[in-house]
């Protein structure tokens, strides 16, 4: 397994076809900062142009936290004007996991607070343990989730539901945020990166091409009526029909063995 630092808070591992995004800012429990905000957003943009890369894990070293969200006292060290140029910096952490071509799993222990928990929101599937607390607080600070918390917990448990946890910037233990839908797999403590890493491997024995169009098809799809839906299933199926993984799939199937895909 080898790993690649950026910058001092962020690792990627790649074991295989999986890469393991790795948050690893211990002394502050991940609370990301501007320069943290740039490392996830350079880790993500080499994992996204990486063809050997099917599936992603996003995790935490901290023993107690998946990630407490910004890093609030750098916050309140900046200007007005220095808080507006920081704001793409920060953007671009969460746009950069969100845009992700290939599955990306986040795997949740301890606190996922804030922008913490809008990283977990930003992969496709998020599998946490027991001693997982999410929330979206921001407006109990004066401000608004702004990592995409808005937009993506209503996709995942609907408009009312969303509404209630950010109004209330309540704290959600592990047994009501599965019972909820605010995670989607519930582990014994401690099994959380050992199971999306599990989940990985299993997701990147697949179709390269197959699981990009399956993403993209699902991404798109979001918010569209079915007919419309439909129409971007179509381009995506119509994307990979033609591919050297499809008839590589199709083959040995037909010859009862393990495909080799080209990713082509």
């Amino acid at each position: 397994m080898g790993e690649q630092r950026f910058g001092e808070w962020v690792a990627v591992r790649r074991d295989g076809f999986v890469a393991e995004l790795v948050l690893d800012r211990p002394k502050a429990m991940n609370a990301v900062s501007t320069e943290m905000a740039r490392s996830i957003a350079a880790a993500c943009t080499a994992l996204g142009d990486d063809p050997e890369v099917r599936a992603v894990v996003l995790s935490s070293t901290h023993e107690r936290a998946f990630c407490v969200g910004a890093d609030l006292k750098e916050r309140n060290s900046l200007s007005d004007a220095e808080l507006v140029r920081q704001r793409p910096v920060a953007r671009g952490a969460y746009t950069g996991v969100l845009e992700l071509p290939v599955p990306a799993i986040a795997a949740v222990h301890g606190y996922a607070l804030g922008g913490g928990f809008e990283l977990a929101l930003s992969c496709d599937v998020i599998v946490a343990d027991r001693t997982a607390v999410v929330a979206l607080p921001e407006v109990s600070v004066g401000v608004i989730p702004g990592g995409g918390g808005t937009q993506l917990l209503p996709r995942r448990v609907g408009a009312a539901r969303a509404a209630e946890l950010v109004f209330s910037a309540r704290r959600v233990a592990a047994d009501e945020a599965r019972e909820l839908g605010l995670v989607d797999r519930l582990v014994d403590a401690g099994e959380a990166r050992t199971a999306a890493l599990e989940l990985a491997g299993q997701i990147a024995a697949h179709s390269p091409v197959g699981l990009r169009a399956a993403k993209r098809a699902l991404r798109l799809g979001q918010g569209l009526d079915l007919r419309a839906g439909l129409e971007v299933e179509d381009a995506a199926w119509r994307a990979v029909a033609f591919s050297g993984d499809r008839a590589e799939g199709v083959a040995a199937f037909n010859e009862k063995r393990t495909p080799q895909w080209p990713g082509e």
